[in-house]
């Protein structure tokens, strides 16, 4: 599994700007934006002769990746709980419209996985409207069955964290293109960037390689570290917890309900990484100083 794959062309798109220096005129030029589209999420269930599809989410992403969200999705909204689960992922062979082509996919779960129907559509518990109270944002999460963080989890020196902005910033090919996309890093315990996605969406982003590291067999991935690229929302909380990830690093800040969410999961919270400096929110045992 490569750590930084360039993104298809798809993931582009070539447009006409004017640009402007100083109190110069506007000068005509193109620009490189990263391509912003749905993906329709099919789900096909049931014991063989009586499976059904439905229709389980659409997502604004950039194209690229797709079934790797799509499987990173289905573990972090608790449809899955493993790569046992899943026959597979693949483009949707049947779509009716021209401009569906290339945007939707289908998982097919294995007969064994049950699915409540009446459960299928997904809830977005961090919405800031949804009027759902953090206490039961954070219990709904316990509830999915997300791995157990082990206690103990990888130490890592303060001196490798300081390390992963760097290393990540130039593995990322896409935003250094496009100037538009998050990131998401998975990395060793010594900051070795072991696996890393791009994508307009941060959750997006982390779907991804969360998706990817599902695929290849990595869950849970109690002994890495995962770096994100912008602030920490709870729902990145819950899909770090879903993959079990005891160490999160953020160039940007978290939430309040993120930190509350991380406390209780037993998940290191690093906020602000970033000019060889970081702010601890929960559970610092796991960074020390070499000093």
């Amino acid at each position: 599994m490569s750590s930084a794959l360039l993104l298809p062309a798809a993931s582009y798109e070539y447009v006409t700007v004017e640009k402007v220096s100083g109190e110069g005129p506007p000068v005509p030029a193109t620009d490189l934006l990263a391509a912003e589209e749905p993906l329709e999420i099919r789900l096909g269930f049931g014991p063989d002769g009586q499976r059904q599809h439905r229709t389980l989410a659409v997502t604004m992403r950039t194209p690229g990746h797709d079934e790797e969200l799509a499987a990173g999705f289905l573990l972090s909204e608790g449809l899955i709980r493993g790569k046992e689960d899943l026959r597979g992922i693949r483009p949707c062979p049947d779509v009716q419209k021209p401009e569906e082509a290339g945007n939707v996919v289908r998982a097919e779960l294995a007969a064994h996985v049950e699915v409540n129907l009446a459960g299928l559509e997904r809830h977005f518990y961090t919405s800031s409207s949804c009027g759902v109270c953090g206490k039961t944002s954070i219990a709904a999460v316990q509830a999915a069955a997300c791995p157990t963080i082990p206690a103990a989890g990888p130490r890592i020196k303060h001196s490798t964290v300081h390390q992963l902005p760097g290393t990540l910033r130039a593995a990322q090919a896409g935003f250094e293109q496009t100037g538009g996309l998050h990131a998401a890093g998975l990395f060793s315990p010594s900051g070795e960037l072991l696996l890393l996605r791009e994508d307009v969406g941060r959750h997006n982003a982390l779907d991804k390689l969360i998706g990817a590291a599902l695929l290849g067999g990595w869950l849970p991935l109690h002994e890495h570290i995962l770096l994100l690229s912008g602030r920490v929302s709870f729902e990145l909380i819950q899909k770090a917890a879903a993959a079990g990830i005891a160490v999160l690093a953020a160039v940007g800040a978290p939430s309040s309900l993120a930190v509350q969410a991380a406390q209780s999961f037993g998940m290191t919270v690093l906020g602000f990484v970033r000019q060889d400096r970081f702010n601890v929110y929960t559970h610092g045992e796991r960074v020390f100083s070499e000093q």
